[in-house]
């Protein structure tokens, strides 16, 4: 146990850059890189199936008792177990189970009682929704005790350990997604729709963005355990949550399945705000003056990724700076036309003569509208959060294992998209030189079949219940 613990405690603090602050020359080493050999191609993979999917959730803070509230709703499934460090979390979750047939094993009370729950028999698929730098961890930990994974995003904060993840998930044969709901967004999903049947001509760049003000999350004292977020801050530079935008992008340009990733450069702004935040809070509040003299990763971060077939990718990240609303920009550009999501309302572009009508918008929007809207719309809007994609990431995720399909995201995707997070923050670092992006799928990405079936080829009868 004490070199289990040993492990996982090294592995967080230093995805972290908690174990003794950022160490000497990091920014002069490239992020780290190993030969690897494919062993066994996870995209498409179909595992056996499953009439039940018995799931245990990691981690009941956030998003975890949201995923639980949608699971719950889905036929074919049993929560099995739950954990959290902290008892009260466990036993404020336990109550949305009230009424239900779901009785799960309660873990808590300890930091690595996680470890327990992977190895609990009677599980299927591990849900983990814990702070990201102990994703990668907790997910290989899972797969090695047989479990399916489903992580909350980014699914790894260092290129090791994106390695790792892909490394154990083709050598387990199991299932490693990570839970972008974003990409289940409805203008996503009919933008991607739109890009398959060719509207959009040769798609060429995108631009995408999670840009929205977590001041006041990143320094409330109760929101998020032991205030990761805020020492996360302190401790990375770069793009450190670049999936909700990114995902999305990745989809509609095949990347893993035609393309992928070639390099990137990063570049970000100063901090202007969080260090000020900090000490103004300190003179009032003791709880924060160890936070008052951090240096605070900056304002808006911007990262440009060309792929290798010449296509480019603007990411952009700003959780500091004052705004409204999420903007979570999602913009295709080809060579036939443009569709843009924020400012809103949505808009679409044909042949670059100028915005479309709203007439002539829902008249597109209603002939690209792919399946999987026409079937799960209405109940989107009851059940699902983020715009309904929680509901459909959940359901597709459920009906996929029950019935033998694959996912509609992999392990390669897991890799290659967080893996933006420790490139961009290397290439801040050397004053934005670029750095390659490694080829998670060790060449299979010429041949690999596009995933993300949003018109349900592969389907079942997987059912919400009301």
């Amino acid at each position: 146990m004490n070199s289990r613990r040993n492990f996982i405690r090294t592995a967080g603090l230093a995805s972290l850059g908690l174990a003794a602050g950022l160490p000497e020359g990091y920014a002069s080493l490239p992020p780290g890189r190993k030969p690897h050999k494919q062993q066994f191609n996870m995209s498409g993979f179909r595992a056996p199936k499953m009439n039940t999917v018995k799931i245990g959730i990691i981690g009941l803070g956030q998003r975890g008792p949201s995923h639980l509230s949608t699971m719950c709703h889905l036929e074919g499934v049993e929560i099995r177990a739950l954990c959290d460090l902290r008892p009260e979390k466990v036993n404020q979750v336990v109550r949305i189970l009230e009424g239900t047939n779901h009785k799960p094993t309660l873990y808590s009370g300890d930091k690595d009682i996680w470890m327990k729950l992977c190895g609990q028999e009677d599980l299927d698929l591990v849900i983990v929704t814990t702070p990201w730098y102990m994703h990668a961890s907790m997910s290989v930990y899972a797969m090695e005790h047989g479990k399916h994974v489903a992580s909350e995003v980014p699914a790894a904060g260092t290129v090791e350990e994106c390695w790792k993840l892909v490394e154990t998930a083709e050598r387990t044969k199991k299932h490693m997604i990570m839970l972008e709901n974003y990409a289940y967004g409805v203008f996503q999903l009919l933008t991607l729709n739109m890009a398959r049947q060719g509207f959009f001509g040769e798609v060429v760049h995108g631009d995408c963005a999670y840009n929205t003000s977590k001041m006041g999350n990143n320094f409330s004292k109760t929101l998020y355990w032991d205030m990761w977020w805020l020492r996360l801050y302190a401790s990375r530079r770069g793009n450190i949550y670049p999936t909700h935008g990114m995902g999305p992008v990745a989809q509609i340009m095949n990347i893993n399945r035609g393309d992928r990733f070639d390099y990137l450069v990063s570049m970000e702004s100063n901090d202007f705000m969080m260090q000020a935040q900090a000490r103004e809070l300190a003179q009032t509040d003791d709880f924060f003056k160890p936070f008052a003299d951090k240096t605070y990763r900056g304002n808006m971060s911007s990262t440009l990724i060309r792929t290798v077939r010449g296509k480019t990718i603007l990411v952009q990240h700003d959780a500091t700076s004052p705004r409204g609303p999420h903007t979570m920009i999602h913009a295709i550009t080809g060579t036939k036309g443009l569709a843009q999501e924020y400012p809103l309302p949505p808009r679409i572009s044909r042949d670059l003569k100028g915005w479309l009508s709203q007439e002539e918008y829902d008249r597109l929007a209603k002939e690209y509208t792919p399946k999987i809207i026409d079937r799960m719309g209405e109940l989107t809007r009851q059940f699902g959060g983020h715009g309904g994609g929680d509901l459909l990431e959940c359901w597709r995720l459920v009906d996929c294992l029950r019935n033998g399909f694959p996912l509609d995201q992999d392990v390669y995707d897991a890799a290659a998209w967080s893996s933006v997070v420790p490139l961009s923050e290397w290439s801040v670092l050397n004053r934005s030189n670029s750095i390659e992006v490694p080829d998670f799928t060790q060449g299979a990405w010429k041949t690999n079949e596009p995933n993300m079936d949003i018109n349900l080829t592969n389907c079942g009868e997987t059912r919400v219940l009301t």
